[in-house]
């Protein structure tokens, strides 16, 4: 703790670079964790020796609660977490092991809020009641590790494998109950340039809609830097959407598509592609931007009509940018899902990211390939990150400066073990 200290505050705040805001932000928040941990000490402690003998109280988390301004209910959280996160004493006086050894130890280097404790103590109490002590020590110490780093759907998702392995029977399905269908489906372009989809589905249509949707629509997992989705639920199935109608179009059954990307012709200059500034013709019924087009054409979501200065047709869907089937399963395999640190999506949900873009000269080979989930390809395009390809032949991506002054190149780890 005594190496650990608040960055001196300037005197304007608002003079600070964006480097120095996101310091502080990160220094104050593990400053924050770690005296949270020592709290969580002190109240084992008390809860040890005995809050009615030391102060009268019947109960620790109403003591705390007079103290600190709390609620009881606000202030059993804080002690139930310090009860499991550190040891006790037995009526003997003999030591009794922590609950949670492995999450105290990260929680003490601050690397680890309430929240994700609160989720690594539901989850281990979720486990099958035979499970041993020794894969209930093992599950606790996967999940610690995984917190350093993880959000709240990388801890779900743990979760989930660890209950396919200690319980792979699972519980018994449930047979869906049949409706009469009745779908019906309207799309309107409206005159600002947006569309409007309203539709009427049968129960079990729609269940099944929903249940997609939701599938897609989770927030996106806290990334290591503690950065959260912000996006509300309504623009998270609007994303959902866009991913459910690109996996049905990449389909190769799909008419008329043959499963490639390809949706609809836009027509942009050259040197706006090649620069990102400026505006596409999407289909010559809208526009899109220069920039958009460019993170397009890394899977060709698209088919471009590039121009030259004085309007001439140059390239009209150059049938090589296109990542072929093999490449792709060779992506597939080498990536196993989104190479950004620290993302859960699968392969199914990615593009093929052209690292040198092919307008650039960029060839589209394996070596000038990476998978990326939309967001994730949308931020390489957009953000200050950078990706390239190892020596040994995997991707690594490289932070902005003010995420990691000294840019360390760091890889996804979650998609091969």
């Amino acid at each position: 703790m005594s190496e650990t200290f608040l960055p001196e505050l300037p005197q304007e705040l608002w003079r600070a670079g964006k480097l120095e805001l996101a310091h502080g932000v990160q220094q104050s928040l593990r400053v924050i964790r770690m005296a949270t941990a020592g709290l969580g000490r002190y109240l084992a402690e008390v809860e040890s020796r005995g809050v009615k003998d030391l102060y009268g109280y019947g109960r620790t988390a109403a003591w705390f609660a007079d103290i600190a301004g709390l609620s009881v209910g606000e202030a059993g959280a804080v002690v139930k977490r310090a009860i499991a996160l550190n040891p006790s004493r037995a009526l003997d006086g003999s030591e009794v092991p922590a609950a949670l050894p492995a999450t105290a130890a990260v929680a003490a280097e601050g690397l680890v809020g309430d929240e994700r404790i609160d989720q690594i103590l539901e989850i281990l109490k979720r486990l099958p009641a035979d499970t041993s002590v020794e894969d209930r020590a093992n599950a606790e110490k996967i999940l610690a590790t995984l917190a350093r780093n993880a959000g709240p759907r990388q801890l779900a998702d743990a979760e989930a494998n660890l209950l396919a392995l200690l319980d792979p029977d699972g519980d018994e399905p449930k047979d869906p109950e049949p409706a009469e269908p009745r779908r019906e489906i309207t799309l309107e372009r409206r005159k600002d340039g947006f569309w409007k989809l309203t539709g009427l589905l049968d129960d079990e249509t729609g269940a099944r809609t929903a249940a997609a949707l939701e599938a897609y629509a989770q927030p996106r997992p806290v990334d290591e830097f503690g950065q959260a989705d912000l996006r509300m639920k309504c623009e998270r199935m609007g994303d959902a959407w866009v991913d459910l109608l690109d996996l049905a179009i990449a389909c190769p059954d799909q008419p008329g598509a043959s499963g490639y990307r390809t949706l609809v012709n836009v027509t942009i200059g050259l040197e706006e592609l090649k620069s990102g500034l400026g505006t596409a013709c999407l289909d010559f019924v809208g526009t899109m931007t220069a920039r958009e087009a460019r993170l397009a054409a890394c899977d060709c979501l698209m088919l471009p009509v590039v121009l030259n200065a004085a309007g001439e047709p140059l390239d009209v869907g150059r049938l090589r940018r296109f990542v072929t089937p093999g490449q792709r399963r060779a992506l597939n395999i080498r990536d196993g899902g989104c190479a950004f640190p620290g993302c859960h999506r699968k392969p199914k949900n990615c593009h093929a990211h052209h690292i040198h873009h092919w307008a650039d000269g960029g060839p589209t080979d394996l070596r000038n390939l990476v998978l990326l989930c939309g967001f994730h390809h949308r931020l390489i395009h957009h953000g200050d990150w950078e990706v390239r390809m190892a020596a040994d032949g995997l991707p690594e991506f490289i932070p902005p400066q003010y995420r990691d002054p000294l840019r360390h190149p760091r890889r996804n780890t979650l998609h091969h073990a």
